[in-house]
């Protein structure tokens, strides 16, 4: 069973809809971890729009399992990750206009700016990952880079779709999965995953954690966080 991490975001971008400091995502990353969450993520983009500098240093201080902290391979958010010592970072693509990452890293087109970064964080004592789509040939220049491990991203596959071709997008998923592990990447997947479609990514041994954000905070403003969370990790369950 995949550990889950969950993904605040969403609760950050609740609370900018109006100039106030709740929700707060620190008070969510420790109901969540009551819960039996593995640990939490946080994006911090350029614009800050979802996660703020301030957010990251109190997670730092109240997170008891894993702080994941994802963004792009800039050298403004390299310098911000060397500062905070997350315990893992995935570097991700950043456009202005998207709510959320629509698509993995490019490693063909980016190669020497990633390179870079990984370097640079990882001299830090700070594991890196890589968020790319479940393509063989992405994961394995993300293993000749070097990087700890990839964040598989999981947006089509959550996408909406007929039964068949959602399991063809979860056998890609598995596929990619193995040559990772086969790699020695450590893999974690995430994207668009909600309690209708995560179940199914339980039962891929090779994966490692579960990254899941909106579907969580969605279902938690109407159950509260600790029953939603709890209702994911009986999904991730192997069945």
């Amino acid at each position: 069973m995949p550990d889950l991490i969950v993904n605040l975001n969403h609760v950050a971008a609740l609370r900018r809809l109006r100039d106030e400091p709740f929700p707060d995502p620190a008070a969510a990353a420790t109901l969540a971890e009551l819960a039996g969450a593995a640990g939490v993520a946080l994006r911090v983009t350029e614009d800050r729009r979802h996660g703020t500098d301030r957010d990251l240093r109190v997670l730092r201080q109240v997170t008891q399992g894993s702080l994941l902290l994802g963004l792009a391979p800039t050298s403004e958010m390299m310098g911000l990750a060397l500062d905070i010592k997350p315990d893992l970072v995935t570097l991700m693509p950043e456009k202005p206009e998207e709510a959320t990452s629509e698509g993995g890293l490019d490693l063909v087109l980016d190669r020497g700016e990633i390179a870079d970064t990984i370097a640079t964080i990882r001299d830090g004592g700070i594991p890196v990952f890589l968020f790319v789509d479940p393509d063989p040939e992405q994961i394995k220049r993300a293993h000749r880079l070097n990087a700890d491990g990839v964040q598989l991203h999981t947006g089509s596959y959550a996408g909406r779709g007929s039964a068949r071709t959602r399991d063809r997008l979860r056998d890609r998923l598995e596929d990619a999965a193995k040559i990772a592990a086969k790699l020695r990447l450590r893999v974690l997947a995430g994207g668009r995953l909600h309690y209708g479609n995560a179940g199914a990514l339980g039962r891929i041994r090779e994966i490692d954690v579960c990254v899941v954000g909106h579907s969580i905070v969605s279902r938690a403003l109407l159950t509260g966080m600790e029953t939603a969370v709890r209702d994911m990790l009986i999904l991730l369950e192997p069945h």
